[in-house]
């Protein structure tokens, strides 16, 4: 557990909340065969910085990722990209007077929303959220813009590696609580929503190679251990992993 300056200082169940802290994040380290991936649940009580990711087309390690909504709050909200273009200059000038907030596409969201955000997406995320974000596993964040808290922006190299165009509305979509579906197939990695037990073309797509594994509701069992929701386990592969008949997972692995 991370405590963050705009995090809870009660946890969702099924965690439990330690005393005097305020937790924003919950990692949990992959295995070596799966170091590639990050898998992070956040719980937000104020706004995020408005910041962005490299990719490694600008020569540093990349980092795209992904967020499952999985609780909001009344007028909770994620910036995703900007509403209309902007140039580098106009960022510069937004992000020093704080106009880039403004700026930006905040969009309402709801249990269920998912969003994946290519690197270069300068986004933020609102107050009253829980997510699960899976990320290529690099901790490479640059800050436009924190609202006046004592934290370092970094300008320059945000800026450098910054899309300034509205986001890509393709790349959001809103998960059923009957069917399972993909949510992400590449170019990092994939990532699907499984309900009940996986449909034999997504098996397929694994070729039984090591996964991660995600129980949201209902327990899941690999290798004769249990795994219950608020927890994440590697599998051998998605054969190795006995899902929970009427329960709903995450599955994802590095490409």
């Amino acid at each position: 557990m991370i405590d963050k300056v705009w995090g809870v200082d009660r946890l969702p169940l099924p965690f439990a909340t330690p005393d005097g802290r305020r937790i924003g994040e919950i990692w949990f380290d992959p295995p070596p065969e799966l170091a590639r991936l990050l898998v992070k649940y956040l719980f937000t009580s104020e706004k995020l910085s408005v910041q962005v990711h490299p990719s490694a087309a600008d020569g540093q390690q990349g980092k795209e990722e992904c967020w499952l909504v999985l609780s909001a709050e009344p007028g909770a909200q994620l910036a995703i990209g900007f509403v209309q273009p902007i140039t580098p200059d106009e960022m510069r000038a937004a992000a020093l007077d704080g106009s880039i907030e403004g700026l930006l596409d905040w969009q309402d969201v709801s249990a269920g929303d998912f969003i994946y955000l290519p690197a270069g997406t300068v986004h933020a995320i609102g107050a009253g959220l829980t997510l699960i974000e899976v990320q290529q596993n690099a901790d490479i964040t640059y800050r436009l813009f924190d609202y006046g808290r004592p934290r370092d922006l970094h300008l320059d190299q945000a800026i450098a590696v910054a899309n300034g165009n509205p986001h890509d509305p393709a790349l959001r979509q809103r998960v059923s609580q009957t069917q399972s579906a993909s949510l992400v197939d590449g170019p990092h990695f994939r990532l699907d929503w499984i309900v009940g037990k996986p449909e034999a073309d997504i098996a397929a797509r694994y070729n039984d190679a090591p996964v991660i594994v995600i129980p949201l509701t209902g327990t899941i069992e690999i290798d004769g251990e249990q795994v219950a929701p608020g927890s994440c386990a590697s599998a051998a592969g998605l054969s190795k992993v006995r899902f929970a008949s009427e329960g709903k997972a995450l599955v994802a692995q590095p490409l």
